[in-house]
């Protein structure tokens, strides 16, 4: 079973139950299988895709995507979602690592997507395009392929920023998606009455989002990811009877300073948080003023985001007393097989710091094209994430050390050594390095130290606009740059990351 299967099962059991959804636009079952049985046989007709080609989708959080994942898989192609929030050199190193066939995109990306198209020999499909999206001229028949698809095929690429800087591609199986959309149904409270309004970026949505929705016969909605307004995703969710969502720390953030109440939101019966570090004290105000509807993941994208859950059930711990679970990451999860290791590989006691381990039946196959980093990730089926955590005496897993040095700013990942890069490309700029800082809007905020060449002058407006001038997006800009005399090093000559962090903080980069 897969969501190209499910939709054609939803399509004949309930044909006129909402599908999908985006603003005033929505297909029922009926409608999304008959769109996708055209897509797909579009993708197989005009473009020659074959089982197990890869077809790269560049939107934004719009109906198409749900067209586009379903339409992918009837036709047996490996779906690899884009961020739209990525720069154009990292669309570059995705296409390079995919060798995607056919680029799937709209009219804001139109021009790039063409530019894209000529370098990597894309055949592309413009949604925004009648000619293109009509698929009027294509069979509304299911093709051949929609029941040849076997667990162990390949079903997605997710492609995350990596502590490389380059996006990573972690492959997924089949059989791992529909295991994962399983355990993300039981985990939210799922159900073919469930509506969830997609608000992060669809490509980190697949199986937390879409696949568990449609294996279930719920509608799945999509909201613009871009200048998250509480009053607008409010009304939005009130009008369509949402039932469920996920937002990033920084989203709740927004609804707590908007002053939004229960009320507002009385439709959600679920909202799953995660994906960066949250303030305590927040969480602990979130549920005293929606209640305990929120459930908190944690996890690598290596095991589609979820290891441990704060459950809901925790949540309401925390609103009868029980705040010091608000720093907790939560409980493994169904079919999840959590471990805290010794640098020997032992099991550590509960309070004994530890490597944090993974083993499910939905890990990563490995990463795309990359046997060596995933020979590094994935010992013996067990997944390391590089976290330092700790057991409690109930269970319960708590993260005492970021991995390495990955900055998490409102869920997206930054690899400090790509922004590292752009400052030494800077003529003054002797030594430089990037950190991340607690922010309590942001989970983390992107701060830099560095030290100028002898007789060399940049001011900290300069160091910002040359990041931006080198492609970095706004995010990935440093709030601050800090200019010392050096900076300090570790016995081996190494830039001491924590020593820059303590400097950093001392003069009020906190």
């Amino acid at each position: 079973m897969d969501i190209g299967v499910a939709v054609l099962a939803h399509a004949r059991n309930t044909p006129g139950a909402t599908a999908a959804f985006e603003g005033d636009r929505s297909l029922t079952y009926a409608q999304l299988d008959e769109r996708t049985n055209r897509l797909a046989n579009t993708l197989q007709g005009r473009f020659g895709v074959r089982p197990g080609d890869r077809v790269a989708v560049l939107l934004r959080n719009r109906l198409e995507v749900a067209e586009a994942i379903v339409g992918c898989t009837k036709a047996g192609a490996v779906y690899c979602g884009l961020n739209f929030r990525m720069s154009e050199d990292e669309y570059r190193a995705i296409l390079e690592n995919a060798g995607a066939r056919v680029l799937l995109t709209e009219g804001p990306f139109r021009e790039l997507a063409q530019t894209l198209a000529a370098e990597f020999g894309l055949a592309v499909l413009d949604v925004d395009s009648e000619a293109d999206w009509s698929l009027a001229d294509a069979s509304a028949a299911p093709p051949p392929t929609v029941h040849a698809r076997r667990p162990e095929d390949e079903f997605c690429i997710v492609y995350t920023s990596g502590t490389t800087g380059a996006p990573k591609g972690i492959l997924f199986d089949g059989r791992a998606v529909a295991t994962h959309a399983m355990v993300a149904g039981l985990e939210y409270g799922m159900s073919a009455s469930s509506r969830w309004l997609t608000t992060i970026p669809h490509n980190s949505s697949v199986q937390i989002t879409l696949a568990p929705t449609f294996f279930l016969g719920g509608a799945v909605g999509f909201h613009d990811a871009r200048g998250f307004d509480p009053a607008v995703f409010a009304a939005e969710a009130t009008k369509r009877a949402v039932t469920h969502t996920y937002l990033v720390p920084t989203m709740l953030y927004r609804v707590l300073e908007a002053n939004l109440g229960k009320a507002d939101l009385a439709t959600l019966t679920s909202i799953g948080y995660g994906a960066a570090p949250i303030a305590p004290e927040r969480v602990t105000e979130l549920v005293n003023r929606f209640g305990p509807v929120f459930s908190q993941l944690y996890g690598m994208a290596e095991v589609a985001s979820i290891a441990t859950m704060l459950r809901q059930a925790d949540h309401q711990r925390i609103a009868d007393g029980k705040t010091g679970l608000t720093a907790s990451a939560g409980r493994p999860s169904f079919l999840t097989d959590v471990r805290v290791v010794d640098e020997q590989g032992a099991d550590c006691g509960p309070g004994e710091r530890g490597e944090v381990l993974f083993h499910t039946p939905y890990t990563m196959l490995g990463y795309h094209k990359n046997p060596e980093k995933t020979a590094e990730t994935l010992v013996d089926g067990w997944v390391h994430s590089g976290d330092i955590g700790t057991f409690d005496d109930e269970g319960y897993l708590y993260i005492v050390d970021r991995k390495k040095d990955l900055i998490i700013r409102g869920g997206y990942n930054i690899t400090p050594s790509e922004i590292e890069n752009v400052l030494y490309s800077h003529p003054a700029v002797l030594e430089a390095a990037v950190v991340g800082l607690p922010d309590r809007e942001w989970g983390e905020s992107v701060l830099a130290a560095v030290a100028l060449r002898e007789g060399a002058a940049a001011t900290e407006e300069d160091l910002q606009q040359h990041c931006r001038a080198a492609g970095l997006p706004s995010i990935k800009v440093p709030g601050q740059v800090l200019t010392l005399d050096s900076l300090p090093k570790n016995a081996v000559g190494k830039i001491a990351k924590r020593s820059v962090v303590e400097i950093v903080t001392r003069a009020g980069g906190s």
